[in-house]
């Protein structure tokens, strides 16, 4: 019997630490055969070349460039195309059973948009989630209506991805991806922790990811600017900037991050990576996660710890009572902290509960993928549900 063929695509450091034990599990399965294609950000110099850490963990098939030195909006646009024009080259050449792609970026629709055309039918993870600053939010949606197996993390997830005309019986609740890491990863020791990082912790830490809030016009660096005058203020604290990523305007809040650090090495220090094993280990070891990475809502909770989530970007998401939200100005940012140290807060977060599941995502995933009939699944019908 042939293997089938399943090809997962990754563009971020993020991405590949939630697929990273999916990945695992289908290489390790007598009957599957994993192929893997890296893009985007794991190509590039300035963000890290990522790619190199990967390709210690498994073999990568294709490495497709498409980021461009611009991070405008014809920029963007521009990688999209070119990223398309080598999927379906990609694609032809591998002959893939089944593309597995998580997520909403501007790479993973090309992704998919070249797989729909090729006729490889795809599941998505993470679907049915909202981001209302974000344009992240269409392209999720659009990638659900071009994939034919979901996999969510809440049952109220499923329920969206169900109204969005895909069949409740290929949309699977399997919980979030990102606690599979946190129980599956030994995690550092404080000690071996700091000297990773060669940085020493203070009293009070805070980790810090500013991601741009791309359906706003020209205001990330006010925000982050904003942001930082908050940051300046707060006494005893060090503070570990993981940078933003490549979406519109993500070099603006990085160039301000670098002239932040430069100016204030004995408290801050900056990171266009951790990769998973340093990020999930210091979030042992910090008062909370600050900005607004999707991480402060799926991962933080674990782990006990608040998280100040900062504007628009993560609106719409299911959230535990560990997240303080707040609006970019600086008062705002201020009240955050405030109540973030308050006696009354610190007792909320000793009984959290993470609303995203207990860490088995993968091999739920894998049993799903494994035993489903591809004869005709690419011909979908749209579900209609029921209005009373």
């Amino acid at each position: 019997m042939n293997k089938r063929k399943i090809c997962v695509v990754t563009g971020t450091r993020a991405e590949y630490g939630l697929l990273y034990w999916l990945m695992k599990e289908i290489e390790a399965d007598n009957d599957l055969e994993l192929q893997l294609i890296i893009t985007g950000m794991h190509l590039s110099p300035e963000f890290g070349l990522t790619y190199k850490e990967i390709e210690k963990d498994f073999k990568i098939d294709k490495k497709i460039e498409m980021l461009l030195s611009s991070d405008t909006p014809i920029g963007i646009s521009k990688s999209m195309g070119l990223a398309q024009i080598s999927f379906a080259e990609a694609y032809e050449e591998l002959n893939s059973d089944m593309l597995v792609v998580l997520g909403d970026r501007y790479e993973i629709f090309s992704a998919v948009s070249a797989a729909m055309i090729a006729r490889v039918p795809i599941a998505h993870l993470h679907g049915g989630e909202t981001t209302e600053g974000a344009f992240d939010e269409s392209i999720r949606h659009s990638i659900t209506k071009m994939s034919h197996l979901h996999f969510v993390a809440t049952e109220e997830y499923r329920n969206r991805v169900v109204q969005l005309g895909e069949h409740p019986s290929k949309v699977f609740n399997v919980g979030g991806m990102g606690i599979e890491n946190i129980k599956r990863l030994k995690l550092l020791s404080k000690e071996a922790f700091e000297k990773s990082i060669n940085f020493k912790l203070n009293k009070k830490n805070i980790l810090l990811t500013f991601h741009p809030v791309t359906l706003e016009k020209s205001t990330s660096s006010q925000q982050v600017k904003e942001l930082l005058e908050v940051i300046d203020g707060l006494k005893d604290t060090t503070i570990i900037f993981t940078k933003a990523n490549s979406d519109t305007d993500g070099r603006v809040i990085n160039n301000i991050i670098d002239e932040y650090v430069s100016k204030n090495s004995h408290k801050s220090i900056s990171f266009t990576s951790l990769g998973q094993l340093r990020y999930l280990s210091a979030l042992q070891f910090i008062d909370a996660m600050v900005g607004n990475s999707s991480s402060g809502l799926a991962e933080a909770p674990s782990f006990k710890i608040g998280t100040i989530n900062i504007g628009d970007r993560q609106k719409g998401r299911i959230m535990a009572d560990s997240i303080i939200n707040c609006k970019n100005d600086n008062k705002s940012i201020q009240k955050a902290f405030k109540q973030l140290y308050s006696n009354n807060f610190q007792k909320v977060l000793k009984k959290i509960k993470n609303p995203y599941g207990n860490g088995c995502a993968s091999k739920k995933i894998l049993k799903e993928i494994k035993k489903i009939d591809l004869t005709n699944m690419l011909k979908k019908s749209f579900f209609n549900i029921k209005i009373d």
